[in-house]
């Protein structure tokens, strides 16, 4: 594996451990000596400390490269309080390159300049944007969390289309008008209702799908 940590879960007790890290670079700043780049996966991000010898290494290094580094974690001198990893930072020994990458057409932050049309003209960007993350995440908390409430009381889950098969002369199939665009109709195989009955039938009263 490239990695024995995710960024976002560096805390004060991981300090003086050797760690190996990937992700994007999602902001550089070079101050004299001293170049600092912090470094975003889907946990977070974590700041990276690039010394004298280094630094020239990674001079062309811009947003949403991917790194893979390896340093040791150390308490850092200016902490960030806003940040859940801004009490310590990597000071980088060896490091890599995995991937370049040209300047993105949206920035990659939770707040972006971008219209929608370009957002979803380049999704695999926008979806590497921290907040739409945090959304993904948190609806499959959700998700996880309704499905243990059902399993706990007795529900099974059921994927209803695996029970039925649309048949080719579509002589079963429900037509249903569409309110996004008047006088066009959504063909439906089969009934909800039919599924229900089926599974009432069957003895399956508590599923849900």
């Amino acid at each position: 594996m490239m990695r024995n940590i995710e960024n976002g879960t560096l805390r004060p007790e991981h300090i003086g451990q050797d760690v190996e890290l990937v992700g994007w670079v999602s902001k550089k700043r070079n101050f004299g000596q001293l170049c600092f780049i912090d470094l975003r996966d889907r946990t977070g991000i974590c700041q990276l400390v690039f010394d004298e010898d280094k630094k020239d290494a990674v001079k062309d290094v811009r947003n949403e490269y991917i790194l893979h580094v390896k340093g040791k974690v150390r308490e850092r001198a200016s902490k960030n309080p806003d940040l859940p990893t801004g009490d310590v930072e990597v000071e980088v020994t060896d490091f890599d390159i995995v991937n370049s990458a040209a300047t993105t057409p949206l920035i990659i932050a939770d707040q972006t300049d971008a219209l929608e049309d370009t957002r979803m003209q380049y999704r695999y960007l926008d979806l590497r944007r921290p907040l739409m993350q945090k959304r993904l995440m948190e609806r499959a908390a959700i998700v996880r969390s309704m499905r243990e409430y059902l399993d706990g009381h007795g529900f099974i889950e059921v994927e209803t289309p695996m029970l039925g098969k649309s048949t080719p002369e579509g002589a079963r199939d429900y037509l249903v008008p569409s309110r996004v665009h008047p006088g066009s109709f959504y063909a439906l195989p089969q009934s909800p209702q039919l599924y229900k009955q089926l599974l009432m039938i069957a003895g399956l009263e508590r599923y849900y799908q």
